[in-house]
């Protein structure tokens, strides 16, 4: 074989396997809760969530999550946004009761993290309250590092982790 045919073949073989190692597809990473099959199972909250879905996160559509930079508890620029959308949300269905659940990514001592996590809980339910939301409508709780959506060990990772989810109780 000529030298030239050796080295295209070579650089073939290298491509076909770059290729299946990486694939095409951009599916979505699995959150815990789907890898273990555990979403609200056999709770009020599943009932209720089966009738508005999930959107992101733990978070019961049509709300969204609310994400937080690191270290921090300030609901800042796009989290407006989607706070204010949440806050439009409960004050049409003022029936509902909705926990506001304070996540944290890995990093930190478990007291801290839990500590974190009831601040972003309590920041996120002052916003809403300001924003007309009946506080009686509100609860909080702190999962810290708890219940992880993403196990990585970077940054994404992380950032996913870093949120306040609204799930409908009642």
């Amino acid at each position: 074989m000529s030298g030239k045919k050796m080295l295209y073949l070579a650089t073939l073989g290298v491509l076909l396997l770059g290729l299946s190692l990486t694939g095409c597809s951009k599916k979505e990473p699995e959150t815990a809760q789907q890898m273990t099959g555990t979403e609200g199972a056999g709770t009020a909250e599943s009932l209720e969530s089966a009738d508005t879905g999930i959107m992101e996160g733990r978070t019961s559509g049509p709300m969204v999550p609310i994400y937080f930079e690191y270290d921090s508890s300030k609901v800042t620029g796009e989290q407006v946004q989607r706070i204010e959308t949440n806050a439009d949300f409960i004050k049409k269905n003022p029936a509902l009761t909705i926990r506001i659940e304070g996540n944290c990514d890995p990093r930190g001592t478990q007291e801290y993290n839990l500590a974190l996590g009831e601040r972003r809980a309590q920041s996120a339910k002052a916003y809403l309250i300001n924003l007309g939301v009946n506080s009686n409508n509100l609860t909080t709780v702190s999962f810290g590092e708890e219940k992880l959506l993403l196990f990585g060990h970077d940054e994404i990772s992380w950032a996913q982790n870093r949120r306040d989810d609204f799930v409908i109780v009642k």
